[in-house]
């Protein structure tokens, strides 16, 4: 959606890589706040009634934000695919987890594993068929012709061609280093913008539709056990690996936030989304401006497509396996695994980068790749046993709305991990740009852009310099910086990993005053509770 005007390459017009990651934090910010705020709407409404509602909002936010990619209003897309299909995850959520863990209280890992796997898996189908659809659906632009066969004109940082009849029109530059990232075959040179489509709109449209009707009939067939079910050949019994498994009753879901097990544990799920977030949220472009211009001939826009897709295919194997082993040796140990496994993985990153531009060695890029999905397999498991780790600490009893307030982590890992990520992202990128500038002589520099060098900020803001076209311009020998650009977002992530992995060794069993009272039978109502 960076491209929708200008279709090869960014135009001023188009959203920028901030504004366009922007409505995946959004959405996971309303997830997380939604789910805290109507947590116990299941407990009113009954899990169908609140799965239907939630499908209504979804759908229609998808169709929403297609309105908004199709009118290029950006507010549109922000209210639709981010706050409305925020709201209805976050509705969504925690129902199904509530469900499975009821059905399988022997297996409350791989339940939980299943039921957020189920969530983490639509990208594995669905990004293969979102691209599908963009390229049924897009229109190429009108080629204006080579670089050397057209004169153009630069007017605040724009590039136009005068036509024949009177009257500017505006174009942008494609290089072939620019057109390897897109599919299909395309001239090196101008394209007039706003003669192309990307087809996102009309993919996202029909990707809510299908959605739509898929999530519809599984509000319809989702079922609870009955009271007092038990599988056959389960008795409850304690389990030395497991933190709370000879727990005296039942936190109330009122009451969890009062407890400091609460924040702790948010705490180290917050770093761990926030790193996983914004790995996630840059994943494509990632791999094309860090090794696109590289080794070219390996990593092409189906190449990172591809590499989106084995990311999703970590956060799905990852919750379900990482569930499956806390079963085992416990959900704290896991989480230790989590905490302290991520710090070298985002440490050696740019270690990796750096073999692959030196060495243009295939081993580096696919270890490269192998540490990304690790890490947000990593993410998929900690979302994956978390139910389990708060049932664990509080009781199964409201694992459902305990787990809805512990997605607050989630609201705040998306308003941080993508700005963060992009903005130390951009400060390098700036910096990149500023000292390939100082390597131009003035004269060439106006010669390519027809202005002169002074005007270099306009250029910057009107997208029209990029280190792939100052490339062309610096002497030989100078290194291309573009694959180092997130070498400090990698050192950072590493730092965060390192905070998660304090926050979790922090956390302790859970209080018995903070536990529902048990009277004659029955469960006494609960009462605010100061620590």
């Amino acid at each position: 959606m960076v491209r929708e005007n200008g279709f090869v390459v960014a135009s001023a017009l188009d959203w920028t890589l901030a504004q366009t990651a922007l409505p995946l934090s959004i959405t996971f910010f309303f997830l997380g706040t939604a789910s805290a705020i109507f947590g116990n709407l299941q407990l009113k409404l009954g899990t169908r009634a609140t799965l239907f509602m939630s499908t209504l909002m979804f759908g229609g936010g998808f169709l929403l934000g297609a309105l908004g990619v199709a009118t290029h209003q950006l507010w549109l897309l922000y209210a639709g695919y981010g706050f409305m299909a925020g709201c209805a995850l976050g509705i969504a959520y925690t129902p199904p987890l509530q469900v499975l863990i009821e059905w399988f209280p022997d297996r409350k890992g791989l339940a939980s594993g299943l039921a957020v796997g189920g969530f983490g898996s639509g990208a594995i189908v669905f990004t293969p068929f979102f691209q599908y659809l963009t390229q049924k659906f897009q229109k190429l632009p009108e080629y204006a012709g080579s670089f050397e066969s057209i004169k153009t004109i630069t007017q605040n940082g724009r590039l136009y061609i005068e036509q024949t009849g009177g009257g500017l029109r505006e174009v942008v530059l494609a290089q072939t280093s620019d057109l390897s990232k897109l599919q299909g075959y395309l001239q090196e040179g101008f394209y007039y913008i706003g003669t192309g489509n990307t087809g996102a709109a009309a993919a996202l449209a029909t990707i809510g539709v299908i959605y739509t009707t898929v999530m519809l009939g599984c509000s319809f067939l989702i079922k609870k056990p009955p009271p007092g079910y038990i599988p056959e050949g389960y008795v409850p019994s304690i389990n030395p690996n497991v933190v709370g498994s000879n727990l005296p009753g039942n936190v109330h879901s009122n009451v969890v936030m009062k407890t400091p097990q609460y924040w702790t544990l948010m705490t180290s799920l917050y770093c761990l989304a926030t790193g996983a977030f914004g790995v996630f949220s840059v994943a494509k472009p990632m791999m094309l401006e860090v090794f696109g211009n590289t080794i070219p001939s390996v990593v092409t826009a189906g190449f990172a497509g591809t590499f989106v897709l084995l990311l999703s295919s970590g956060n799905l194997f990852g919750r379900i396996l990482w569930g499956l082993l806390s079963d085992k040796i416990g959900r704290r140990a896991t989480f230790f695994i989590f905490t302290l496994g991520s710090i070298p993985l985002y440490l050696g990153l740019p270690s990796l980068v750096g073999g692959v531009v030196t060495y243009k060695s295939l081993a580096c890029l696919y270890t490269f790749i192998g540490c990304t999905v690790v890490s947000v397999s990593i993410m998929g498991g900690a979302y994956a046993i978390i139910p389990a780790y708060e049932a664990d600490l509080y009781g199964s009893k409201y694992v459902g709305p305990i787990h809805a307030k512990f997605l607050l982590a989630t609201s705040a890992a998306a308003l941080s991990g993508p700005p963060l990520l992009l903005a130390l992202r951009n400060r390098s990128e700036m910096n990149a740009i500023n000292e390939l500038l100082a390597k131009i002589s003035p004269e060439k520099f106006k010669e390519f852009f027809g202005v002169d060098v002074s005007q270099a900020e306009q250029l910057i803001e009107a997208k029209t310099i990029t280190i792939n076209k100052l490339m062309k311009l610096v002497p030989e020998g100078v290194d291309n910086p573009a694959p180092f650009l997130y070498d400090s977002t990698m050192y950072s992530m590493a730092a965060i990993m390192g905070v998660a992995a304090v926050s979790h060794y922090l956390v302790r069993p859970v209080d018995k005053k903070y536990f529902e009272m048990k009277k004659k039978g029955k469960t006494a109502e609960v009462k605010p509770i100061k620590p």
